[in-house]
């Protein structure tokens, strides 16, 4: 697997699906930069990216900061010996609580957060979705920025729906199943594609959409 590594890697898939989609062109200029968002495998990403589901990037990043804090070093063992206290104090709903103690049971009895890395795209998603909490769009999340694998495209997030419906002028925005259906065409490089409708979206919001994980380059 061809993995996304820096900079130049993103230039070559913008460069690659400008030419599969001429449309992306103009929402290339109109992205401006679109950052790495690449982060270190492990248990904190994923923390990161469960604590972001649901609610706005903004939110996300004070209530993971709260919890990073209170937990330091944020490993899997440390958060299960925490108690329900630092979870309040973080500000965590229940359901997170439930998946974040399901991850790091998983964890402390030898799942391999990095090694999951290394894995094809399919068994890799087999693999978190059978975590108790874990859905696709988590799972996919992960893979991106912690794996910087290059061809996934979290069809369900909103703001992914809004800014390709955005740029490409569909209207109403597409759902999962039409965005699945458009992104086929933007392979092998989904991954590249999901970083430059992020960056549109924050150019023509005024805020980042894109979920948080751990600490991106």
């Amino acid at each position: 697997m061809r993995r996304i590594s820096n900079l130049d890697d993103i230039a070559s898939g913008l460069d690659a699906l400008c030419a599969l989609d001429p449309r992306l062109a103009a929402v290339r200029g109109a992205a401006g930069e679109v950052p790495l968002r690449l982060t270190d495998p492990g248990f904190a990403s994923l923390a990161s990216i469960i604590v972001s589901q649901q609610v706005s990037t903004a939110s996300a990043k004070a209530i993971f900061g709260r919890l990073a804090s209170l937990i330091d070093p944020l490993t899997p063992d440390a958060l299960l010996g925490a108690g329900e206290d630092v979870f309040r104090l973080a500000g965590l709903s229940r359901p997170k609580q439930r998946t974040l103690l399901a991850v790091a049971q998983a964890a402390s009895q030898g799942l391999d957060l990095d090694g999951l890395c290394l894995l094809d795209a399919g068994e890799a998603m087999e693999r978190l979705v059978a975590i108790p909490g874990i859905g696709p769009w988590t799972a996919e999340v992960y893979l991106l920025f912690a794996a910087g694998h290059p061809d996934i495209f979290p069809a369900r997030d909103v703001a992914l729906q809004s800014a390709v419906g955005q740029a490409l002028g569909i209207d109403p925005r597409p759902g999962e199943k039409a965005l699945i259906r458009l992104a086929e065409s933007w392979a092998p490089w989904r991954g590249v594609a999901s970083r430059l409708f992020w960056a549109y979206y924050r150019e023509t919001r005024g805020r980042d959409g894109a979920p948080p994980a751990g600490n991106p380059q």
